[in-house]
């Protein structure tokens, strides 16, 4: 039997990696410009905002040192700072602290008017029982 010799030639991956290239750069420019969107926003930087806001894979963005360092120092920074959703909900719960404070007044206001308005009865009807 006779052997098949394949010939040996070079690969040609010039291709792949000229689109490799392209893609990392795309994929790059999209992690950039939705960080931009989200501090823009007043929105959290993470992995996962990035990636969502960007269409980019987590693990993209943890393997390019330069976006994971800058997405770690950005959330490094934001740490100290409440969220909006943060900042809507102490809104609303200081508003509901108003309102219930506003109403106890109001309770304690109609409390000492029906005290009043019991003393003046219990005058009255003292009056009333004099007079007969």
């Amino acid at each position: 039997m006779s052997e098949t010799v394949l010939p040996k030639h070079k690969r040609n991956i010039e291709g792949l990696r000229g689109h490799a290239i392209v893609k990392s750069e795309t994929s790059a420019k999209r992690a950039d410009d939705a960080i931009k969107r989200l501090l823009k926003q007043g929105a959290r930087v993470n992995f996962n905002s990035v990636s969502q806001e960007g269409a980019i894979s987590k693990a993209y963005l943890y393997k390019n040192p330069e976006l994971r360092s800058r997405i770690e120092a950005i959330r490094k920074q934001q740490e100290g700072l409440s969220s909006p959703r943060q900042v809507k909900k102490e809104m609303t719960d200081a508003s509901k602290d108003v309102i219930i404070a506003a109403k106890n007044k109001k309770i304690r206001e109609q409390e000492a008017e029906l005290k009043r308005l019991k003393e003046e009865l219990l005058h009255l009807r003292g009056k009333i029982y004099d007079a007969q």
